[in-house]
């Protein structure tokens, strides 16, 4: 039976580094044709990356059609001291993207004719492409939300943020579906536009059973001491991480033989400046690792190699889950979870077996988890891998190829010509 074609609109593609969102497109792509749909991926020109590694780009299936449409970073390409004007930039610093890839996305569906359209946000723009494209070829549009898009406080600038609201509302209005990827952002959509609610489904992230081959070395990061880890972006508002190194201050005082054989290690976390200003205040650089960015399997190797995994989500992403969540729980190291728990990341590790969360602002609570940790490293915060087992990029992928069987019935359905 030939196989249903969905064209992909997607930001967040390789050779990209530095983003976990790049893994659900990806994912999606690898494992969409076992279940009758051929992907074929419109993004943007690598240019528009602030920094790229080749490492996934095996990743994507022999023969998959990819299109890179060219765009540029408002804050990077066309700005002066730093400084550009804010309409070049909505919805975002990529907008410049749309142009190329309006063009270029007609030139896809004349050419290989697909069933369905699917965008992803973040990034907005990609969203803007999907609905341009949509309307022009009256095809099915799905609306993947990887998080929520206009907030109480976000975006800051209220023109952006207008911005985001309008957009929001084409989409409730236009979408065959609307995909969330947590439990709380599927209920935040539906109160917002309860005329849609129908048309929204959830997919949660997940990890790929197959990134994880060959990855049973556990030799410890450091031979002499325990060694947490967290792995990616440390946002200073969304992570904040002051109480947490406000902690480790705590702990030499209270207990300064068990923070001795502790180190907390950030990979990759962007704000560096920030971490290292923090520790210096606080008189623990001794006990921080601050490290650049690895290739996507280097950085699996080192998660399932540390003595423990850091989360940091802060009371503001409560309707938001961090993608490498599920891929700490498929490592199966013990989690030191530093979030709210009325938030979606603490009822997905509830899910997994994890009830124990702290709150990410208070440094008392945060210093009692560690000494705990210290303690007993092996014994607590494990997920429960039979849990873990339901959480596969495969089964998120069926779940996807459900979503769009739904949109594009009654079956047999052609696209217009253009």
């Amino acid at each position: 039976m030939p196989k249903k074609r969905l064209l992909m609109v997607a930001y967040h593609f390789p050779p990209i580094q530095g983003s976990s969102g790049v893994q659900r497109t990806l994912r999606f792509v690898r494992y969409l044709a076992d279940y009758g749909w051929e992907p074929l991926v419109l993004t943007i020109s690598p240019c528009a990356y602030e920094a790229t590694a080749a490492d996934q780009l095996a990743d994507i299936p022999a023969g998959t059609v990819v299109k890179r449409a060219w765009g540029l970073d408002a804050a990077r390409h066309l700005s002066i001291a730093g400084r550009y004007p804010s309409f070049i930039a909505r919805p975002d610093r990529w907008a410049s993207w749309q142009v190329a890839a309006r063009y270029l996305g007609l030139q896809m569906i004349r050419h290989y004719r697909p069933h369905a359209i699917w965008s992803t946000y973040p990034i907005a723009t990609a969203h803007q492409i999907g609905a341009a494209l949509a309307t022009r070829s009256r095809l099915p549009w799905i609306a993947d939300f990887r998080d929520p898009m206009a907030q109480d406080d976000y975006p800051t600038d209220p023109s952006q943020r207008q911005c985001f609201v309008r957009l929001e509302q084409q989409v409730a209005q236009h979408a065959a579906r609307m995909v969330m990827t947590t439990p709380g952002a599927l209920r935040l959509y539906q109160d917002r536009f309860p005329s849609a609610a129908g048309r929204m489904r959830l997919i949660e992230n997940g990890y790929d059973e197959a990134a994880f081959d060959g990855l049973d070395d556990d030799t410890p990061l450091n031979a002499d001491c325990l060694t947490l880890l967290h792995s990616g972006i440390v946002y200073p508002d969304e992570r904040d991480p002051s109480a947490l190194i406000a902690a480790l201050a705590r702990l030499q005082v209270e207990a300064p033989d068990a923070v001795s054989r502790l180190r907390l290690r950030f990979r990759a976390p962007v704000h560096d400046a920030l971490l290292r200003q923090l520790a210096l205040t606080h008189g623990v650089e001794h006990l921080i690792e601050i490290l650049p960015p690895i290739g996507y399997r280097d950085a699996l190797a080192e998660i399932c190699r540390a003595d423990g995994l850091l989360i940091l989500q802060a009371a503001n992403c409560n309707q938001q889950i961090p993608a490498k969540l599920y891929e700490y729980l498929r490592a199966g190291r013990p989690i030191i979870a530093l979030t709210d728990p009325a938030g979606d990341t603490a009822q997905a590790l509830a899910m997994a077996g994890i009830a124990h969360v702290t709150r990410l602002d208070d440094a008392a609570a945060i210093a009692h988890t560690l000494a705990v940790f210290c303690r007993a490293p092996t014994a607590s915060y494990r997920p429960d891998p039979t849990v873990v087992a339901r959480s596969s990029r495969q089964a998120r992928t069926a779940a996807l190829a459900a979503v769009l069987d739904e949109a594009v019935a009654p079956p047999g359905r052609q696209p217009v010509s253009l």
